[in-house]
């Protein structure tokens, strides 16, 4: 069984940083590919960023690319998740994912992702 636990949301204003990690447990983490969605009050999850256990590859949502940057350091165990110029909008419940199949491509979609994490509340204020 595979375990996530992610941490590091809270409350900043618009313009500011969060960085957001998510601690997994339970397989061999540098055979995972990890992502992050994030899921706003009313809204569809959707997808933020992922990063290939392969070669540390990434992809980006459209809405994130430039402010956002996803790492890992298979030494802890952990994905990172930098936001930076976070905007209103980028308000939402934030929840890492592990796709443990060892995967060729990254995916974006949820479908992709077989362990799920409870999510880190990050709320940006106007």
């Amino acid at each position: 069984q595979v375990q996530l636990a992610e941490s590091g949301g809270g409350l900043v204003q618009a313009g500011g940083s969060l960085r957001l990690s998510c601690v997994v447990s339970g397989r061999t983490f540098s055979r995972i590919t990890m992502g992050w969605f994030r899921q706003a009050p009313g809204k569809e999850r959707e997808f933020v960023a992922a990063i290939s256990w392969k070669d540390s590859s990434t992809v980006y949502a459209d809405s994130v690319k430039g402010r956002f940057t996803i790492s890992r350091d298979n030494a802890k165990n952990t994905v990172y998740l930098q936001m930076n110029t976070l905007k209103p909008e980028d308000t939402a419940l934030y929840y890492c994912a592990a796709d443990t199949g060892a995967p060729i491509r990254i995916k974006s979609s949820r479908g992709g992702y077989d362990y799920w994490g409870q999510g880190t509340q990050v709320t940006v204020s106007s």
